[in-house]
Parts: C-alpha cells; sequence; structure tokens
C-alpha cells in the first residue's frame, strides 16, 4: 500500500513527547497534534491548519495547534492512532490544491 503524502526530502522528524487518547464523552475530541510556535513558524504551518501526521505504521490527517509550553523537535498527539510516545513522527502540509497523481486513487 502506498501512502496517501509523499513525505519530502527536507521534512525533519519529531518525537512524540506526549500522547492523550478520548473517550466518547470527551467535549475536545479528534486527531489533533501540537508543536511548538518556532518549529510551526520553520516549517510554514499556522494554528489550525491540516496537517498529516505520519509515523511509523501509518499516516493520519489532524488539527495543528501552536503550544509554545513544549520544548522544540517534540510533539504531543490527541487521538492519532499509529504512533506512541517516544516514537519519531513527520508532520507533512498536504498539498490539497494538487491535482493527484495519475495512478493513484484517494
Amino acid at each position: 500500500m502506498s501512502p496517501l503524502y509523499r513525505r519530502p526530502q527536507t521534512s525533519r522528524p519529531m518525537r512524540v513527547a506526549q500522547f492523550q487518547a478520548t473517550r466518547v464523552s470527551d467535549a475536545e475530541r479528534g486527531p489533533q497534534v501540537r508543536i511548538n510556535g518556532n518549529e510551526a513558524r520553520q516549517r510554514m504551518l499556522e494554528d489550525g491548519e491540516l496537517v498529516v501526521v505520519e509515523g511509523p505504521r501509518r499516516q493520519q490527517l489532524a488539527t495543528l495547534v501552536i503550544d509554545d509550553s513544549l520544548p522544540r523537535g517534540d510533539v504531543a498527539v490527541r487521538d492519532v492512532p499509529g504512533v506512541a510516545p517516544s516514537e519519531i513522527v513527520y508532520l507533512i502540509k498536504p498539498d490539497l490544491d494538487a491535482p493527484p497523481e495519475v495512478g493513484r486513487f484517494v
């Protein structure tokens, strides 16, 4: 199975520092990733933007939240399956305006 989004060569890895799983009864739930503000600016990401979280087992779309309490290079994820604490993940900014590649079905 090919990945949905290709990781750019310039993408830098990030470490999962915190993982939060929510319950059905929780008011705040759904895939979310939090990163440091400086790290977000370097990656040209904005608060509330959709990003692809690529872990060792799968890719997942998640909402980005800027959290300056996190150190650079670390991320905190919520409800993102396929990742665990201390694993390496990549954040990819999807190009939603580009047409899909030939031979790929999304």
